[in-house]
């Protein structure tokens, strides 16, 4: 026979026992904060090897120090249109140069950062390799840490963020037959 199991009595916490678990008085919360929309773009560029098609991709420190495996992004600069910022951004992050292929659509995503909320906006592109070495040397802000080719059948795996690997899926999906 089972028998039943005693629940603690309900308590009010003591002021004391509180502590740094209730927020401040007259802290903001996260939607009172200010916001900021960024926009990037991006993508996946993609190369023809002996081993089959791989794609070039990046890892950054988060800000608590994980290595996160992403897709080379970044701000568009004066009036770049999103494919020339794509293609500027992969290649400084990555050191591969490519043309634009397709658009491979729009994810954005929200976080908090210095007192802010951000709303990002990241636009991709597929890309096809036209020359250059794997570097992140030429980063002019240093956000790479390491680079790397991947086989295109991989990279699902290896991409750190889900909405990254619907990206790098659709990727496949309109990658011309004759590539």
């Amino acid at each position: 026979m089972a028998h039943p199991v005693p629940s603690a009595p309900k308590r009010t916490p003591l002021p004391s026992a509180i502590g740094a678990h209730v927020a401040p008085a007259g802290a903001p919360t996260a939607s009172q904060l200010p916001t900021v929309e960024e926009i990037s773009a991006g993508g996946v560029v993609v190369d023809k090897h002996d081993d089959g098609l791989r794609v070039a991709i990046i890892a950054r420190l988060n800000r608590g120090g994980r290595l996160e495996w992403c897709l080379p992004k970044g701000h568009p600069e004066g009036v770049e249109s999103h494919p020339e910022a794509a293609v500027r951004e992969i290649e400084e992050e990555t050191g591969i140069s490519g043309i634009v292929l397709a658009p491979l659509g729009s994810i954005d995503y929200w976080f908090t950062v210095s007192g802010h909320r951000v709303h990002k906006t990241v636009h991709h592109f597929l890309l096809r390799a036209t020359g250059g070495f794997l570097t992140i040397e030429n980063d002019p802000d240093h956000e790479a840490v390491d680079v790397a080719w991947v086989p295109l059948a991989d990279l699902g795996r290896r991409l750190s963020f889900p909405n990254e690997r619907r990206i790098a899926d659709l990727a496949r999906e309109v990658l011309p037959t004759d590539f």
